[in-house]
């Protein structure tokens, strides 16, 4: 599996355009002590053990995605957002990359840089899964839930059992007045998934309406 990894990444420097003929000995090392310092947490460690890579090939893709993610992790937004869109620019086509810069932009609440970010993704793949689930939320966040629900019933439609797509259904019916639907969705939700902490909370919301206007 390593040495897979180790390939992956050299074909991907190589394809980049960048000769790693003097320097590819090191990149494994810095992978490795990056992934290392991450399961422990300590994602500035993390980040610095990629970034002298990072300054020698600052226009390889694999390079500003890793970074993209542990900015992201250390709660780095802006900073995450920037390499995210680096990668993005250096692969147009990649769709990982735009649904990993649409974690920092969901963390800035920047539901209308996500509804644009997830069209472009689900022009490249209409059934995309988390594509889809991001376009929901940030069409409803934006007061537009009737479209939302259009998104969701489309997924549903694909993955009758999903919990992310029945609770967003319920949110989406919650956020246009439809309650006894939603409630009828969240109790679906808490069959498959008893302990589903977020059909709980709007189910309570529910039915304190007075106190959910409060919140």
């Amino acid at each position: 599996m390593k040495k897979y990894l180790t390939a992956l990444i050299l074909i991907c420097l190589f394809s980049s355009g960048i000769s790693l003929a003097a320097s590819s000995g090191d990149v494994p090392k810095a992978y490795s002590d990056s992934y290392r310092f991450e399961k422990m947490g300590a994602y500035q460690d993390a980040i610095k053990a990629i970034m002298p890579l990072y300054r020698r090939h600052p226009d390889q893709y694999l390079l500003n995605l890793r970074l993209g993610w542990l900015y992201y992790l250390a709660g780095r937004n802006g900073d995450s957002t920037v390499y995210y869109r680096r990668a993005v620019k250096i692969l147009p086509g990649s769709i990982e990359a735009r649904l990993g810069l649409s974690l920092p932009l969901m963390a800035k609440a920047d539901w209308s840089g996500v509804e644009e970010l997830m069209y472009q993704v689900i022009r490249s793949d209409h059934y995309n899964f988390y594509g889809n689930l991001r376009l929901a939320k940030a069409l409803r966040l934006q007061k537009k839930p009737s479209l939302a629900e259009k998104v969701t019933r489309k997924m549903l439609d694909l993955y009758p059992s999903s919990v992310d797509f029945l609770v967003e259904l319920g949110a989406d019916l919650t956020a246009q007045g439809k309650k006894q639907k939603a409630i009828q969705i969240f109790n679906t939700v808490l069959l498959l998934d008893p302990q589903n902490v977020a059909a709980r909370e709007y189910k309570r919301i529910i039915a304190r309406p007075a106190e959910a206007g409060h919140r």
